[in-house]
């Protein structure tokens, strides 16, 4: 019965009506691109079959299930004006993204490493919770940025407000001055298009 349940409300949602002026990009193109990745996922989990009987399920599955999860997809801005699809970011920008932000990780680690094995640790330690604010049209910048923030050691992604108040806990000074110096906050807005970046300290540092 919870199946069930669940099953009609997804179709309830894929009959509501999306008003197609407020997506943000091509809807087609979008939906292709869904098709696509789901059939791909298909053939993984199939073993590579290639049988043209489980292709052809395979691709009506594909299409079917984008057809029904389509609205869910679609995410809203703050407004309400704009509506973004929730896998609409650039392939090329995405695996840039991706290399930059694993540097970033090594860089962090080698800050935490030195912090925590130097002879002097305590004075290398120094927890501080930092607060920023960060603005975006898209709602997913808010959700990459943080979940960026807190892959990377030394930094944990406390709290994000609905105005884009950023409360992180910086272990090191190093952690602090990175999540502060806005580097991350301005590759993530150039990965979602975000144009310049609106981004501001709030505050300075807290201690923790």
């Amino acid at each position: 019965m919870i199946f069930y349940d669940a099953l009609r409300q997804v179709i309830s949602l894929a009959k509501q009506k999306v008003d197609d002026s407020k997506i943000v990009g091509s809807k087609y193109l979008q939906m292709s691109g869904t098709v696509l990745m789901l059939f791909v996922f298909w053939l993984i989990m199939s073993g590579g079959d290639m049988h043209p009987k489980f292709l052809f399920y395979g691709l009506v599955t594909s299409v079917i299930t984008t057809w029904l999860c389509y609205p869910l997809l679609l995410v809203p801005n703050a407004d309400g004006t704009r509506l973004y699809y929730a896998f609409s970011v650039s392939i090329p920008k995405a695996i840039q993204y991706f290399f930059w932000l694993m540097w970033q990780l090594v860089l962090a680690n080698i800050d935490v490493l030195l912090a925590t094995t130097a002879q002097d640790m305590m004075t290398k330690i120094d927890p501080k919770i930092i607060r920023f604010k960060f603005h975006a049209d898209n709602p997913l910048a808010y959700a990459v940025l943080a979940n960026s923030i807190t892959l990377t050691p030394g930094t944990v992604t406390l709290n994000v407000t609905p105005d884009g108040l950023y409360e992180i806990h910086a272990l090191t000074p190093g952690a602090a001055d990175g999540c502060l110096g806005g580097d991350m906050q301005r590759k993530v807005a150039w990965l979602f298009g975000e144009g310049n970046c609106n981004f501001e300290v709030v505050n300075g540092e807290v201690a923790a």
